[in-house]
């Protein structure tokens, strides 16, 4: 990735985690490691998100509302699962309510490990997600 066409723009969603997860993606978006200087902004529009960002393992309560929200994220988009939670289900993954990771319901394109993730990891996870969308902008320019 040589450098973004435009700024990115996160979508953020919690699919039922622990919010170990939650609170380092806010700490990502502090002073301390300020990722806003880079363009990135999170927002809570779908019509206006490049990058969705998920944590936590999927249940029957939010399959369709993540679904919805996929839907909803114009083309091209990447998903970034954060935490073992939403890669995998992670310690709950055996629990009568949890489907599994995110993978189950929509296509992943990154995935970000820890539990709890670090913001560092977090960080290095949305360079690799603009790479994706890089590339994905530049196959759908191709097929215009």
């Amino acid at each position: 990735m040589s450098s973004a066409s435009k700024s990115p723009w996160l979508l953020h969603y919690n699919a039922s985690s622990c919010n170990g997860c939650d609170i380092e993606i806010l700490a990502a978006l502090t002073p301390v490691y300020d990722v806003e200087r880079f363009g990135i902004i999170n927002t809570g529009n779908p019509a206006h998100a490049d990058i969705f960002v998920v944590t936590g393992g999927v249940n029957e309560q939010n399959k369709v509302v993540l679904k919805n929200l996929y839907d909803q994220i114009p083309e091209p988009k990447v998903v970034v699962a954060v935490g073992i939670c939403a890669s995998s289900g992670g310690v709950f993954r055996d629990c009568y309510n949890i489907s599994g990771g995110v993978d189950t319901i929509i296509p992943v394109d990154v995935y970000v490990p820890g539990c709890s993730v670090r913001p560092e990891a977090l960080i290095e996870g949305i360079v690799k997600a603009l790479g994706v969308l890089e590339e994905k902008r530049a196959a759908l320019e191709a097929k215009k």
